[in-house]
């Protein structure tokens, strides 16, 4: 790791920045334009902005806006003990890829801040004024963004490095929201054994550039288990959680549940096994384990675990329409995150995504609708814009002009089912242009998570070259 910008994403890897926890990602940011003698702003959602002078050569350029978000999404394995609250991830290398140890590693937007950084620790290259913008909770609703005083900059272009895909330019993204859905508990005496369902191993992704690979939510597929199961079976449900992640499919779920079946388990396992031999093309190490425990009588009511089987078999998810205008875009879907039991409700939480915003606001109202059918309760929040494909963008141009010279062929020019930031400057900044553009990644939200580290070279050097022609 001898390039300086996989040793500033070492450096910012080792500090704790899941969503929410943005304190010492922040204060590290601002001890950097301190050390590196750079004006800087922060504001109290620990945003920070910092201001680079234009090369010798680019005085009279116009300033350009580099930009990346701080946070991560935490994710760990069934095996794993690590703790995101305290410890960043742990870099595994592997041949040309960083990955981590059974976590997300957070290249999803770390090396784009690694990025941004170096270029403005480097005294060496030419480059126009630059206004580096560092946000935070942009995983879980562009929080950061939707709060910062976009007056105190003063470019017109930007380029967000935030993309996955080293051959590509996004030029337009999807608009989102969450949509929590609630069933208030309710309870009654039932006797039985206690059994406990896990679900896990799926390949989970990025609720919103992988929801179209056909991989399966643990959420989805344990309400399909539990309406089997209740046709050929009394039982109550007694707890149920799968996922913590809005953006991310749901690789695990837990159901525990009591039943005075004796066949319970075996149905239980013939199904779960029929069901795994079904998708072992797609998810090829889908498991799960079956337990059981004492005799106990706290249960949900009859009335809550069908409701609960009801919403998980019958909610919308996944693809709700494609684009009639972009091949093979996705238009509108949503994703069932997160499935919670807490102190007094069974919630649902969506994440919600659509490139037009009447088609986002359509599932909306589908959802409230869905949801009064079985007496829940609905609060929708998270909201940020879509961005909106400009023609004729300059910056597009020259990137792209750059990017031929430097490969040796065209890079592709695409809009994306995923958010970004974007869309935030769009709606504030008038005559914003912006591209999004970054080093190849995969896997992005999940265990399996990897960057390319020849790839990340190679874009820093063309970036190198698109900053000299700006």
């Amino acid at each position: 790791m001898n390039n300086r910008v996989l040793e500033i994403f070492k450096e910012i890897t080792e500090i704790p920045r899941g969503s929410t926890n943005m304190k010492h990602i922040a204060d590290y940011c601002e001890a950097f334009a301190n050390k590196n003698g750079l004006e800087y702003t922060r504001n109290s959602a620990d945003n920070v902005i910092i201001f680079k002078k234009a090369s010798a050569d680019k005085i009279d350029s116009e300033p350009l806006i580099l930009q990346g978000h701080l946070d991560m999404v935490c994710q760990v394995s069934a095996e794993s003990s690590h703790n995101f609250l305290e410890n960043g991830p742990e870099i595994i290398v592997n041949g040309d890829y960083l990955k981590a140890n059974n976590t997300t590693l957070g290249a999803d937007n770390g090396i784009g801040v690694a990025i941004i950084l170096a270029i403005l620790e480097s005294t060496n290259i030419s480059h126009p004024p630059i206004e580096a913008v560092l946000t935070t909770d942009e995983e879980i609703g562009m929080i950061g963004a939707s709060s910062l005083d976009m007056s105190q900059l003063k470019s017109k272009r930007m380029i967000n490095l935030d993309s996955e895909d080293d051959d590509t330019v996004t030029v337009s993204c999807a608009g989102g929201s969450d949509f929590k859905l609630s069933l208030t508990k309710q309870f009654e005496d039932y006797s039985g054994n206690e059994i406990i369902i896990r679900i896990s191993g799926l390949k989970g992704g990025h609720s919103g550039v992988d929801i179209d690979k056909g991989r399966v939510n643990a959420n989805i597929l344990a309400g399909r288990v539990l309406n089997h199961l209740y046709n050929c079976n009394d039982f109550r449900i007694v707890e149920i959680n799968g996922g913590d992640k809005c953006n991310a499919i749901t690789t695990q779920c837990e159901i525990m549940l009591i039943t005075n079946e004796r066949n319970f388990i075996a149905n239980a396992t013939d199904y779960l096994n029929l069901i795994k031999n079904e998708i072992s093309a797609r998810e090829p190490h889908f498991t799960f384990e079956i337990s059981s425990d004492k005799n106990s009588n706290s249960v949900f009511s009859k009335d809550l675990t069908e409701r609960i089987i009801f919403v998980l078999l019958n909610a919308p998810n996944g693809i709700i329409d494609m684009s009639a205008e972009i091949e093979g875009l996705v238009e509108t879907s949503l994703n069932l995150g997160i499935l919670k039991t807490d102190e007094k409700t069974v919630s649902f939480q969506f994440a919600l995504r659509s490139n037009k915003m009447s088609a986002m606001k359509y599932l909306e109202e589908r959802l409230i609708s869905f949801g009064k059918s079985v007496n829940a309760s609905c609060e929708t929040f998270g909201h940020y814009p879509p961005w909106e494909y400009k023609p004729n963008s300059v910056l597009q141009e020259i990137y792209a002009e750059c990017f031929t010279e430097h490969y040796g062929f065209a890079p592709k020019i695409k809009a994306i089912h995923a958010g970004l930031e974007c869309g935030v400057f769009d709606s504030k900044i008038q005559g914003l242009t912006a591209i999004a553009v970054g080093p190849q990644m995969y896997d992005v939200h999940t265990i399996n998570e990897r960057l390319s580290i020849s790839s990340t070279e190679g874009f820093y050097q063309l970036l190198l070259k698109v900053l000299k022609r700006l």
